[in-house]
């Protein structure tokens, strides 16, 4: 079990030293502040379990304190600390929701007990987290079967999230299984949906559809860009939304979050198609009209994704914004990031800071080739264990905490998610077919049309064309695409590891997170 955070707010806090250790002997984590206002401050920023509160001191009043605290964590329990009897005073605490009360003085038992008291009531959380979602479920279910636009599907990707992370304080495997089938369904119903509305977002005619890769920039990253304020974006690869719910009390530390959103990645949900179209603001076919040699399709030799720098610079003149002083960096190892961290402070002087940072993209792909990877990355909740680890100790997490204290906008976001495969699909096709497992596009292609969604015209899906009677294929939910020849020893070695291209929640809807200095 976890240590229980106090915090412990009273303008004679020097008198309690000796209670404050009687608690840390008894295994709390105690932290202490004088007055309401770096209370409230504090409780903004930092994990606390119990807030214990004087009632009486100078500023704002242990009552004005608990108004606030409840503002922003109604669910936060706070006990109050108060030297006045007055019956008066008591109702209005007790109106204002407080977990408890003591009198002063108070002894170190009497504050223990009403710690035990409050934090064991926690604890019927993980119990409560089962008969909540019960009651969730079913609500679940008909918001997938009232046909959700894609607004509302953005939101119950966020619910199915929100329950996922909820599972784990849930220690009934059968809850667990549950909801992995009702994700599932979700998936199922979403292929749908996308195969439904896809086309006619991204056609050139397109009146109506969700903010995708290729218009993130123009209506995501440019309109908070402010005279004096450089502005960083930073592009983490591949990051799932619920892998960015498990760094975000990391950046919470230093960051004050101002707005937490979703946008659609493009198809295929892989890096040179998604990640060219954000720095371009264009599809992929219009990228490849405009810049003929730069764009290279999959099949063709070379890196593709060399000319994201030369997309943006194309992009922010055809907006307007080619005054603004800009910087790109890359990052694919930890020697470029130690980089970035003794640099940062240079970036100031720049209206916006473009950071793509490679990690999590090479993890999962690691994860596939590496057997101590797969076990350690083996499903969704070590997958973000280890992203949270990894952010944690990363040159870029250095790097942000150096601006930290200056007056920035950072804005961060990925290119696409990855969904784990379980279910191989046999697809033939001929040599020039491509190896992605969770897209394909080359001639002569041979599937089960109800395993994938297909684009025989690729433009109708804003791909160029790479060959002639070229289409695409991208697989949906969990499956993955394997040819005939070696068929088992392939969908063994692929089988439960993450991947990318095709269609699922996982890939497609993916967090743009807005965030400020404190």
């Amino acid at each position: 079990m976890s240590v229980a955070k106090i915090l412990w707010v009273d303008d004679e806090i020097d008198s309690l030293t000796s209670q404050i250790l009687f608690l840390e002997a008894k295994g709390y984590e105690v932290q202490t502040k004088t007055n309401g206002f770096d209370a409230v401050e504090y409780v903004k920023d930092n994990i606390v379990d119990v807030v214990l509160l004087d009632e009486t001191m100078p500023g704002i009043t242990g009552l004005q304190t608990l108004q606030q605290i409840k503002e922003m964590n109604s669910t936060l329990p706070v006990v109050l600390i108060t030297k006045n009897e007055a019956e008066n005073l008591m109702d209005e605490a007790i109106g204002s929701q407080i977990s408890d009360y003591l009198i002063k003085p108070v002894n170190p038992n009497q504050v223990l007990l009403s710690l035990k008291k409050i934090i064991d009531n926690k604890r019927l959380v993980a119990e409560k987290t089962t008969s909540a979602y019960q009651q969730e479920f079913r609500s679940l279910f008909m918001t997938l079967n009232s046909n959700p636009d894609y607004n509302e599907w953005m939101e119950l990707y966020r619910k199915l999230v929100y329950w996922e992370l909820e599972m784990k304080k849930s220690d009934s495997p059968e809850m667990q299984e549950v909801f992995q089938t009702q994700k599932a369904e979700a998936n199922t119903e979403f292929f749908k949906f996308i195969s439904k509305n896809y086309a006619s977002w991204v056609s050139p005619k397109a009146t109506e559809g969700p903010i995708m890769s290729h218009s993130l920039m123009k209506y995501k990253v440019f309109p908070h860009l402010e005279k004096g304020t450089p502005l960083f974006f930073v592009l983490i690869d591949n990051l799932r939304f619920d892998q960015w719910k498990a760094i975000q009390p990391i950046f919470a530390e230093s960051f004050r979050l101002q707005e937490e959103e979703t946008f659609y990645a493009i198809l295929p949900t892989a890096t040179q198609y998604a990640r060219n179209a954000i720095f371009a603001g264009m599809m992929p076919v219009d990228i490849e009209k405009k810049f003929p040699v730069q764009w290279k399709n999959d099949d063709e030799e070379g890196g593709k994704n060399l000319f994201e720098e030369e997309f943006f610079r194309a992009q922010l003149k055809s907006l307007g914004k080619a005054d603004l002083k800009y910087s790109y960096t890359k990052i694919t190892n930890n020697n470029d990031g130690q980089k970035l961290v003794d640099n940062i402070h240079n970036l100031l002087d720049n209206d916006i800071n473009i950071i793509v940072y490679n990690f999590v993209d090479m993890l999962s792909h690691a994860r596939t080739e590496m057997e101590v990877l797969k076990e350690l990355a083996g499903d969704e909740t070590s997958y973000r264990s280890i992203t949270q680890s990894w952010f944690e100790h990363s040159p870029l997490h250095q790097a942000l905490r150096r601006i930290a204290d200056k007056k920035v906008t950072l804005i961060m976001a990925t290119d696409h998610g990855s969904v784990r495969v379980n279910t191989p699909v046999k697809v033939i096709g001929d040599k020039q077919t491509t190896a992605n497992l969770r897209y394909k596009h080359g001639r002569n292609l041979n599937y089960e049309p109800r395993d994938v969604l297909a684009f025989r015209d690729p433009r109708e899906a804003g791909l160029p064309v790479p060959n002639v009677n070229s289409s695409y294929i991208f697989a949906k939910g969990d499956l993955y695409l394997c040819y005939p020849n070696n068929y088992n020893h392939f969908a063994n070695y692929y089988r439960n590891t993450f991947q990318h291209g095709g269609v699922s929640l996982e890939e497609m809807i993916v967090p743009v997170i807005r965030m400020t200095n404190k």
